[in-house]
């Protein structure tokens, strides 16, 4: 199973339809927050993904959750946008939340900086920024083996 994990699209329709068109295989897209209305977009051109997104600091008048809790594939996955962990500054809080429910992958966005680390059983991921120069995405594939993470450029 391919999931694609985006971030901070910010209005950017032009690139989340890139990454969404080049990992045409992921079953599931997963938006980080700081979304506008591109992804309702994505929704309908694409209506056979599974869509999960959460609510980022940008997100004005929204009603997405601000975490969202997934088990896929037996693997629980915990995503949040990040802002109200204090990503900008530690992952301390963030990890400490994803291991009380024991997620095997926590994914976040808002520092716009791409990251994939392991540390003792939590992958923790961040797509980075999908919008502007530079822009990147991740993906994760989890199979019988195990997880695979992987950061790309548009």
């Amino acid at each position: 199973m391919r999931i694609l994990v985006v971030s901070d699209t910010h209005g950017d329709f032009y690139s989340l339809k890139k990454a969404v068109e080049a990992q045409r295989n992921a079953d599931v897209i997963i938006h980080c927050g700081d979304s506008k209305d591109e992804l309702d977009e994505i929704k309908m051109l694409y209506p056979d993904k599974a869509v999960i997104a959460v609510k980022g600091n940008c997100d004005f008048g929204k009603t997405l959750p601000l975490v969202e809790e997934r088990v896929i594939e037996n693997k629980r996955l915990f995503i949040t946008h990040g802002h109200m962990y204090n990503v900008k500054y530690t992952l301390y809080n963030l990890c400490c939340a994803a291991r009380e429910v024991k997620a095997d992958v926590v994914i976040f966005g808002h520092t716009h900086n791409a990251l994939i680390e392991y540390d003792d059983g939590l992958y923790i991921i961040n797509p980075g920024s999908l919008s502007g120069y530079n822009a990147t995405y991740a993906y994760i594939d989890i199979t019988d083996k195990g997880i695979m993470t992987n950061i790309l450029k548009i």
